[in-house]
């Protein structure tokens, strides 16, 4: 018997694209599931930023994983607002970011002056918090490069916001 529970199992295999050890669920993309009839769903998806390119490969991945189980119609609605926050991430997203290299954000974006604080980032490698910044923009904007002074890896960091 299909089940909200159950979709939300299935998507677990969706990742996302840049950080592909990490379930949309984790990251807080995966907004909501709700059943229409036994063949039909709706899900909703909010983009880490507006425009953020992933998100055309994330819906068609989530398209693909629900056809493969026998979903007919799958309804995808893009929710702008209220937008995505690194506070939306779980525990689990943040130690597989860190486990994939990418040093998950350090504060809460919630927090009194959250993103007007600078961040002390450890690095992902060797835990050292002897860090510098290297580019407040990496591979993608919310993203930003570091270098570990300790071991001498360069990594990157996912901003607060």
């Amino acid at each position: 018997m299909l089940t909200v529970d159950l979709i939300y199992q299935w998507l677990e295999s969706v990742t996302d694209p840049e950080i592909p050890n990490v379930s949309i669920k984790d990251m807080g993309i995966l907004r909501g599931v709700a059943l229409i009839d036994d063949t039909s769903v709706k899900i909703t998806i909010t983009p880490t930023y507006s425009g953020c390119p992933a998100m055309d490969v994330i819906a068609m991945q989530v398209r693909m994983t629900l056809l493969g189980h026998g979903l007919k119609h799958i309804e995808i609605e893009m929710q702008l607002s209220p937008a995505w926050t690194t506070d939306w991430i779980t525990e689990e997203g943040r130690k597989r970011m860190l486990a994939y290299g990418i040093a998950p954000p350090v504060r809460r974006a919630s927090s009194e002056l959250g993103l007007f604080e600078e961040d002390e980032v450890a690095c992902p490698k060797c835990e050292s918090v002897h860090t510098e910044l290297v580019s407040r923009f990496g591979a993608t904007s919310c993203k930003s490069m570091y270098r570990c002074l300790d071991c001498k890896e360069p990594f990157e960091h996912f901003k607060c916001h």
